[in-house]
């Protein structure tokens, strides 16, 4: 019997693995927007005479813009599925894609980053969310964990961009390097319509013969399936005796989407308030690491290292590149042997470390006006910026997307995670558009210091807050966050224990 099952698994992890493939497509040009302006940055700012706070604008703001699709991204993958969703964002960033590799003067420039942002918005929301609801509980930290896999080989191939494109004429480098993040786009539309539907999201339109065929090519077993369909059926309200290839579905009310915010902001039960303030928490800390500030402005961080020439620069910034796409691949790995706690606590405690031997290296450097008097220290930065990235992609980077789409309850999962994107969107944004100003006002190394500081506490919250979640089904969320906590107290889950009794009825 065992022989029967094994071939079934592995063909199933393998369609799985392709379906995340497919949909994590949207992330690769994030990162391309990301890598490719950091170092397009330092030719706008040449070209079109642009001042420092509008170069801070222009990096942060499509953080905020990208809200608008993050929230927008929830309400279209409930109406028209999480497939054709994917489409929306590729359309999104093409558009984005033409009107930045287009710019003739700022404001057109700036017109660009808002369109993109939208798409970065609606790609952040839903590539993973598709993912973690088409992938089995044995491999979902894998398949989920591609989301951040593929930004980071956008960021490596903005950087290789900024390289191959940099001697080109200066009005017309960055432009090139902006506007070839379309290409992308036209291949992420056509590779939608080889992906399957999510099952979760079918069963939820009473679409039950169709979800069945999904769970029957992304299941174990058969009885896995047959298991799963009916755990989602009672998580979507779907009585258990209700069978038949398209059940009726009861249509949402005009006030529907308002007791689903009830339900996740005005009044959760102890159960969602547990999982929102992780995920809020998770998404926080992951930006107000400092991550952009290395990412963003890496050419200036090591310029400040005492790195001046330009080919120099870009080398160095494509090896944080290579280190962060190598690190990640070796996440996804290990997600589902290792566990999430174990990956983001080395990984916070790693990050300390790295950014206060990179402020420190900074600091000594920035107080002699010749870098190369202190080889040692621009030897130090360069090692440590490696590390933190390193750091940062072993756990914080990948985990934050696998975490945040597997916690959520299906009835409030697409508007949680469009809030936990939201909220890492509006840190990302600040952390951006603040650096500079940052750093002129405490240094650069003092900067560093203080992103340690922060990467610190959340290290702490990391321990005390986030349940290890690998090997559960989506739909045992609500047992682990509402009988159990971080550190697995017993005295906590008898005080809950009556309240989230119907904090399960409502999680399902």
């Amino acid at each position: 019997m065992a022989s029967a099952v094994e071939p079934k698994k592995k063909s199933n992890v393998t369609y799985a693995f392709i379906c995340s493939i497919l949909a994590s497509m949207a992330s690769i040009i994030l990162g391309y927007d990301i890598g490719v302006m950091s170092g397009a940055a330092l030719y706008i700012k040449k070209d079109l005479k642009i001042t420092d706070v509008q170069l801070e604008i222009l990096m942060g703001i499509l953080n905020f813009y990208s809200l608008i699709g993050s929230f927008a991204a929830g309400r279209t993958s409930d109406w028209i599925g999480r497939r054709f969703t994917v489409v929306v964002a590729a359309a999104f960033f093409f558009s984005g894609a033409l009107l930045m590799g287009l710019a003739g003067d700022y404001a057109t420039l700036m017109f660009g980053r808002f369109v993109a942002g939208v798409g970065v918005g609606y790609g952040l929301m839903i590539a993973p969310v598709y993912t973690a609801e088409v992938s089995p509980a044995s491999a979902r930290g894998f398949l989920t964990s591609f989301s951040e896999v593929f930004i980071n080989i956008g960021i490596l191939l903005g950087y290789v961009s900024n390289y191959a494109f940099a001697r080109l004429p200066l009005h017309l480098g960055w432009r090139v390097m902006l506007g070839i993040g379309a290409a992308p786009s036209v291949l992420l539309a056509l590779m939608v319509f080889g992906m399957p539907e999510s099952p979760r999201w079918l069963v939820m339109k009473g679409r039950l013969a169709d979800a069945r065929v999904v769970l029957d090519r992304i299941a174990e077993t058969p009885e896995e399936a047959a298991e799963r369909l009916a755990d989602i059926k009672a998580a979507a309200g779907i009585p258990d005796d209700v069978d038949g290839d398209v059940v009726p579905v009861p249509r949402r009310r005009s006030g529907e989407e308002k007791q689903v915010w009830k339900e996740l902001i005005l009044s959760p039960t102890p159960t969602v308030r547990r999982i929102l303030l992780a995920t809020l928490g998770l998404q926080f800390f992951q930006q107000a690491s400092g991550v952009d500030s290395v990412v963003l402005y890496s050419p200036r961080v090591f310029q400040s290292a005492g790195i001046t020439d330009d080919d120099q620069l870009l080398a160095t910034t494509c090896a944080v590149g290579v280190t962060k796409t190598v690190i990640v691949l070796l996440a996804a790995i290990l997600l589902d042997r290792v566990g999430r706690r174990p990956l983001m606590l080395a990984s916070s405690g790693g990050m300390v470390v790295s950014l206060v031997g990179l402020a420190a290296g900074l600091t000594i450097v920035g107080r002699h006006p010749d870098g190369a008097k202190v080889p040692w220290a621009v030897g130090l930065c360069v090692t440590s910026t490696l590390a933190f990235v390193s750091f940062f992609s072993i756990g914080l980077g990948p985990m934050t997307a696998v975490y945040t789409s597997e916690i959520f309850p299906l009835r409030v999962r697409a508007l949680g995670y469009a809030v936990g994107v939201a909220c890492n969107r509006v840190t990302s944004g600040v952390v951006s558009m603040t650096f500079l100003s940052l750093s002129s006002a405490i240094t650069i190394g003092g900067s560093f210091f203080l992103y340690a500081g922060i990467v610190a506490l959340s290290w702490v919250f990391f321990f005390t807050c986030l349940p290890e979640t690998r090997g559960r089904t989506l739909e045992e969320m609500a047992e682990l966050f509402g009988t159990t906590s971080a550190a697995g107290t017993e005295a906590e889950d008898a005080t809950r224990r009556g309240t989230d009794s119907s904090s399960s009825r409502l999680l399902g």
